[in-house]
């Protein structure tokens, strides 16, 4: 972080300080390295911002004042065309502000590149996210196991996402840790996030997707290892199984679906959802009768379709 932003940063400690009891649980509020990155970049930028704002409107003040009509000692200049003074300030103040804030967003864009690994001693934990509609599902690889609209991870690992969309373009975004990313249907993208502590935390889906876009939303459990150790063991004896088929029906469109776990995951799944060797979900399938992609949930599956996915037997 340039040493010259600092003093400025600091000073916005005062009045954010007072607004943090209610911006608990959001960017706010960090509970790990790239969260903390994001509200330095915030405070930073708005640091900067208000170095222009607060001068404009006390300048703005001073000139009303001063130039009032009832001001008979105020200088008057009809013939005034040309200052350079003036233009020095003008284009000056703009200028040194655009540097300031792209000397912000180039700290950010490759510190905190989304793609680039956090550094720790421990090594990462691979997660495969699946959004659907409108649901997400996470994939363990290394323990074989999965959830639907809930994320355990331990606390203090790093954890190496990677996403994709089963249907429309979405967003990734647990606000506490950090660094909202997009998926698209047929492409991954790449996350590397960690939590420092062990917590619940909240993640959502951050762009319109269809009418069950306000409740696609899941948890965050922060454990430590050893729960978490535990925690995949258990999905072993007690999770369904998720295949081809058990995929196919979780994929088709249902709102407030609760969380639900699967013990076996068959493998090579989230490669066959990227390259398509699965078909998308109902999102961007085309209407036979209209030709436009469908948002809105025809038939909604009960939650009871979700937890026979967890009795599905066999693999294909």
């Amino acid at each position: 972080m340039p040493s010259s932003l600092k003093p400025a940063r600091s000073l916005l400690w005062i009045p954010t300080a007072a607004c943090l009891p209610g911006c608990a649980g959001g960017v706010l509020d960090p509970q790990g390295p790239i969260g903390a990155g994001n509200r330095t970049i915030l405070l930073n930028s708005l640091a900067v911002m208000l170095v222009i704002v607060i001068p404009t409107l006390i300048a703005l003040l001073a000139f009303a004042w001063k130039f009032r009509a009832s001001n008979s000692n105020a200088r008057y200049d009809p013939e005034f065309t040309y200052s350079g003074r003036i233009e020095l300030i003008v284009w000056s103040i703009p200028t040194l502000t655009i540097l300031f804030l792209g000397g912000l967003i180039y700290y950010g864009s490759y510190h905190l590149d989304p793609r680039k690994p956090i550094a720790s001693a421990q090594p990462p934990l691979d997660i495969q996210v699946v959004a659907l509609d409108w649901k997400w599902l996470f994939l363990y690889p290394e323990q074989g196991v999965g959830a639907v609209n809930q994320l355990v991870i331990p606390a203090g690992v790093p954890v190496h996402f990677k996403l994709t969309s089963a249907s429309v373009m979405n967003t990734f975004f647990v606000p506490q840790l950090g660094s909202m990313v997009y998926v698209m249907n047929g492409m991954q993208t790449e996350l590397h996030l960690q939590a420092d502590r062990e917590g619940s935390y909240f993640g959502q889906s951050a762009h319109f997707s269809g009418d069950g876009f306000s409740d696609m939303n899941f948890s965050v459990s922060a454990v430590s290892a050893d729960t978490f150790t535990r925690w995949a063991s258990s999905l072993h004896g007690g999770g369904g199984v998720l295949n081809a088929s058990a995929y196919r029906e979780l994929a088709r469109q249902s709102t407030n679906v609760p969380p639900a776990s699967f013990g076996h995951v068959q493998p090579g799944l989230f490669e066959a959802v990227v390259q398509q060797t699965l078909p998308p979900g109902p999102g961007p399938a085309e209407s036979a009768s209209s030709g436009e992609p469908q948002a809105r949930p025809s038939a909604l599956p009960s939650a009871p379709t979700i937890a026979h996915h967890q009795q599905a037997e066999g693999g294909e």
